[in-house]
């Protein structure tokens, strides 16, 4: 990463971040000013959806998963009303159906939690077309990839047990024991 005060962030430097995780979203928010930024913050997609409307950002941070929705709903909104936004989508839960949902309704690049602001900050600057990305110095685990493919079929069907069983073949009750016990690292 480039000296942080020779940041070429052109002549708005507006970013929108979204998240309800209200920890990381003052750290971040902290770190982005100290790059210069000029930060508006929310914690809910009603509440996203509403500063994009009002102060379209020239950049924007959404948490997919957020309390009260889907933060690709704040990317919508913010893709409509400012189409030349760059607009990075960061979630905890990392996969590749979202990140190509993501891509397809706007948003410029994906990353999985925890990303740190020098991550956040190559995606929202690095130009269209700059190649690959570098390879994780951390990569999820098989086991951690496995336990998040469940995930997603399990949130696919609106969190019902038997029906995520039956799209997995695997039988109800070790899919029950998957999910009660925390995610591998």
């Amino acid at each position: 990463m480039a000296d942080e005060s020779a940041l070429d962030l052109g002549e708005d430097p507006s970013l929108l971040l979204v998240d309800d995780d209200e920890v990381f979203l003052k750290r971040l928010a902290r770190a982005m000013e100290r790059r210069g930024f000029v930060v508006d913050m929310a914690s809910s997609v009603a509440a996203g959806k509403a500063l994009a409307t009002a102060r379209p950002p020239a950049y924007a941070v959404i948490d997919l998963r957020l309390e009260d929705g889907n933060g690709l709903d704040v990317v919508e909104v913010l893709r409509a009303k400012r189409p030349d936004a760059r607009i990075v989508v960061l979630t905890g839960y990392g996969a590749i159906a979202t990140a190509v949902a993501a891509v397809k309704i706007g948003a410029t690049d994906y990353l999985s939690k925890p990303a740190d602001a020098g991550e956040v900050i190559t995606a929202l600057l690095q130009q269209d077309g700059a190649g690959l990305p570098e390879p994780p110095e951390n990569p999820m685990s098989a086991d951690r990839v496995r336990w998040e493919h469940i995930q997603r079929v399990f949130e696919q069907c609106d969190r019902n047990v038997s029906e995520t069983a039956r799209r997995l073949s695997m039988h109800r009750r070790t899919l029950q024991r998957i999910l009660a016990k925390r995610s591998p690292r």
